[in-house]
């Protein structure tokens, strides 16, 4: 596995209003996890979160099965670059170009890493429905479960 290449030093803010929202970004237990924990918790369903499902992989699922080896994460569409609501940043763009693709190359390497060591990865961008996820992952996990060897 190729080591992640590294960024410099992300620049100052363009202005305080920028530094609030930058600051206030939350890395788990964003509004749109919890939405979808309660609905899967409501459906019944136990998980793990915030866990690293594969040792030595540096990544933590927002939510895991790891009896059925399923790993949720729950992508934010700027930081992820949804292809529907992700932007780029006019200031620093060129920083911020960087910055979004090194993600997006570091969410494909640990999707095929953890799909070589048998997980199933289900990458869900924050705006879907938490009701409609909570139900495809559900579907997910019965069948897994069906086919577990007892």
């Amino acid at each position: 596995m190729t080591p992640p290449k590294s960024l410099p030093p992300a620049p100052a803010a363009s202005n305080l209003a920028v530094r609030a929202v930058m600051r206030g970004n939350r890395g788990e237990d964003t509004a749109p996890e919890r939405a979808l924990r309660s609905e899967l918790h409501r459906r019944g369903l136990r998980f793990r979160k915030h866990v690293a499902p594969q040792r030595g992989l540096r990544c933590r699922a927002d939510v895991v099965f790891p009896r059925q080896k399923i790993a949720v994460f729950v992508d934010g569409c700027f930081w992820h670059g949804c292809p529907v609501h992700g932007r780029a940043p006019r200031k620093n763009s060129g920083y911020w170009s960087s910055k979004l693709r090194l993600n997006a190359e570091r969410d494909a390497r640990n999707d095929r890493v953890l799909g070589q060591a048998g997980w199933r990865v289900i990458r869900v961008w924050e705006h879907e429905d938490p009701v409609e996820t909570a139900a495809r992952i559900e579907r997910l996990v019965a069948s897994a479960r069906a086919t577990a060897v007892v």
